[in-house]
């Protein structure tokens, strides 16, 4: 299995990329793809590593996070990006990571990928561990802004293929976010993807608010792309202050302090925000087209890349676009 990684997309490209790429290659029975500057990879792969199931593919073009993700895509064919999608496109590679800018990874997909049939928006399904045993998928976490409601029962739908396939949950419990648990309450739009959701086969235990995310309350939760894109972010920001607490309580060794009940409520506290952490999951997969796409955050560090290689091993090892290929998708 061939896993293409996109060594110049993110903020700390391409140096954390290849350390990420070479754990992952240690780690997993894959072959690894880095895609970008030959000469610049030749040199850091020498440095870091001699690993025979590492190769490089050129690619001479950087879409750059401050451009216009659409022209930059168009603009550059030779760009990391467009190289490594059309990698999977001609079945060169069974997934292509990018830490690049989300906006490049998802105009690249579209235009060279095919969609999958009867889907009608790709999107963004992203893995996070929200205080349960198993991860809780969100979708979608930034594709479409706006968005009609059935293009959140297909999102129910595609979430709960990858829930069965890849984190092997029998019948996932799929709930819309909203505002309040009863039917009638929030947006026209929520209103009416819930009166779809309901027609549907799937697990719907209904309306989930703010406060259920973290309760582990639902195993995939459905809302449009804004919504969240902000709920997403707004978790990691969470798991960001507390951690760096957490960080200056173990540096004035708080923990050598507290005894029973203080020490328990401690450790699991470390435990929720290692968990809550994006590094632990690595990235989102990008559902509705022919490819196996994850879109890895583009703060990533070399762990990060690791857990991002991973999901996209995963799913490919899996077949989660053979599965989403062979769904039956709600229309309208």
């Amino acid at each position: 299995m061939l896993i293409a990684v996109d060594a110049m997309g993110g903020d700390y490209a391409p140096r954390e990329v290849i350390k990420g790429a070479i754990e992952a290659a240690r780690e997993f029975p894959i072959d690894i793809a880095l895609v970008g500057n030959k000469p610049v990879l030749e040199m850091l792969l020498r440095r870091y590593s001699r690993k025979k199931n590492i190769s490089i593919i050129e690619a001479s073009q950087v879409v750059e996070q401050d451009e216009d993700q659409v022209q930059g895509v168009q603009n550059k064919p030779n760009s990391s990006v467009v190289v490594g999608v059309n990698l999977v496109k001609d079945g060169i590679a069974d997934g292509f990571v990018s830490a690049g800018g989300t906006g490049a990874t998802v105009v690249a997909s579209f235009l060279n990928l095919k969609a999958v049939e009867g889907v009608e928006r790709l999107a963004l399904c992203a893995v996070a561990y929200l205080n349960q045993p198993q991860p809780t998928l969100i979708i979608d976490a930034g594709v479409n802004v706006n968005c009609r409601p059935i293009f959140l029962v297909q999102f129910a739908q595609l979430a709960s293929i990858l829930a069965e396939k890849v984190i092997d949950i029998s019948s996932p419990k799929v709930g819309l976010l909203n505002i309040g648990s009863e039917e009638l309450k929030g947006s026209t739009l929520a209103k009416e993807a819930h009166q779809l959701i309901k027609k549907t086969d799937l697990n719907f235990i209904g309306n989930i608010e703010g406060f259920d995310v973290l309760q582990g309350k639902a195993d995939v939760i459905v809302t449009d792309g804004f919504t969240g894109n902000v709920l997403v972010k707004t978790i990691e920001g969470y798991s960001q202050v507390i951690q760096n607490l957490l960080e200056l309580g173990q540096a004035a060794q708080i923990d050598r302090y507290l005894t029973g009940a203080a020490l328990a409520q401690y450790m699991q506290l470390n435990a929720t925000v290692k968990n809550l952490d994006y590094k632990e999951y690595g990235g989102a997969c990008l559902v509705g087209l022919e490819g196996n796409i994850v879109v890895a955050h583009g703060r990533s560090r070399a762990k990060a890349i690791t857990s991002a290689i991973y999901l996209a091993y995963h799913a490919a090892k899996q077949g989660i676009v053979e599965a989403i290929k062979n769904g039956k998708y709600a229309s309208e």
